[in-house]
């Protein structure tokens, strides 16, 4: 295996909950306790899993799963409404402890962050005894329990975390990376969706091993530039540092209705209210962004999005719920319900200083 010796001497913890969302809920109300439980979804069917617990997973039950679905598996599952004040004020109580090791954090979402431990604030120096001390204050302060995945690179933490969940520990030490990353099945790499794992298994290319075999220019003509990254972590290597302050890419809301929206009346109400949200967000994160972009999810659950871009940045209600509707109204929709709506904003900051001064500053420009 080729050698990093920076990589080699860092030391990664990825934490991640153990089915967040859904011990939140069985934490607090103990009615929950021991029974499969959905947080997200509807007793009618209607939208998606977010978090389902063990005791549901053990039926089938995923996250991203549909109601319907879920309960086809599990007949006796509890759908819970989400409650997402409550989950950050869980999320930012962790990440005070957290903060007692390091400041190298790198949150992923609310229950996942990578922890760069390299040079822990305790002077502990071991990875693992800081992982087990997380943990444990983790358990005595949330009564919550969380996975941990330890290495030297981020990727190869974070699919040991997942290994022996939940309230499992896992460390892949750097003489164990090569032969961890050559049984991972193709599917546990970043980067690798069901498109890219069906085209990799026709290729008879199964695990880290078998990518291996191939050059990194085979991997770029199969797989275009994502190929650098499959030949570079194939062999370990993964020179990427935890980020404390990771820009933020595009952020937004979406609803899944309880009944399908048939009227355009119907669906410009729900922009409005997603668009108040969107808002909301934007201002608590000081942010104002110049690529506004409307998502569709049709009745059959075929998906959609239409996105305008703007020469200047913004974050008004108006702004934002006028260009969704606009987009909307672009939208085929003769004959079609609609069941989900989102709104997102994207492209943070000025505009680059080469557009053209002569344009109108309110102009839009529409692509699909």
């Amino acid at each position: 295996m080729q050698d990093n010796s920076n990589t080699n001497k860092r030391k990664i913890i990825h934490i991640d909950m153990d089915a967040f969302y859904a011990s939140v809920e069985q934490r607090d109300f103990p009615e929950y306790r021991g029974k499969p439980v959905a947080v997200g979804g509807s007793p009618t069917g209607r939208g998606v899993v977010a978090t389902a617990s063990y005791e549901a997973r053990k039926f089938g039950v995923r996250s991203a799963m549909s109601s319907r679905k879920a309960m086809q598996l599990c007949p006796q599952i509890i759908f819970v409404y989400p409650r997402f004040d409550a989950y950050k004020a869980v999320s930012q109580h962790i990440r005070s402890i957290f903060e007692r090791y390091t400041d190298l954090i790198e949150p992923l979402s609310l229950d996942e962050a990578f922890l760069d431990v390299s040079q822990d604030k305790l002077g502990i120096g071991s990875a693992i005894e800081i992982a087990l001390q997380i943990k444990k204050a983790i358990q005595d302060e949330l009564h919550l329990t969380a996975s941990a995945g330890i290495s030297t690179n981020k990727f190869v933490a974070k699919i040991a975390s997942d290994i022996n969940k939940p309230n499992g520990l896992t460390f892949i030490g750097p003489s164990k990376i090569e032969a961890f990353v050559n049984e991972l099945p193709v599917e546990k790499f970043f980067g690798v969706g069901k498109v890219t794992a069906e085209k990799m298994r026709s290729m008879q290319l199964f695990t880290g091993a078998d990518l291996r075999k191939l050059s990194e220019a085979e991997l770029v003509k199969h797989f275009g530039k994502t190929g650098h990254f499959y030949y570079k972590i194939v062999r370990g290597i993964d020179d990427r540092e935890v980020q404390p302050h990771r820009e933020t890419k595009s952020l937004g809301a979406e609803d899944t209705f309880q009944y399908d929206l048939e009227t355009i009346d119907e669906m410009n109400k729900e922009l409005d209210k997603i668009a108040v949200i969107v808002c909301r967000r934007l201002e608590k994160k000081k942010l104002k962004g110049r690529t506004i972009t409307l998502k569709i999810k049709y009745s059959d659950f075929t998906q959609i999005t239409r996105n305008t871009s703007l020469l200047r940045p913004v974050n008004d209600l108006d702004t934002i719920s006028d260009i969704a509707k606009d987009l909307l109204q672009k939208v085929d929709i003769q004959g079609k319900t609609i069941r989900l709506l989102g709104i997102s904003l994207a492209n943070f900051g000025e505009p680059e200083s080469r557009q053209k001064k002569t344009r109108d500053p309110d102009q839009l420009a529409l692509f699909d």
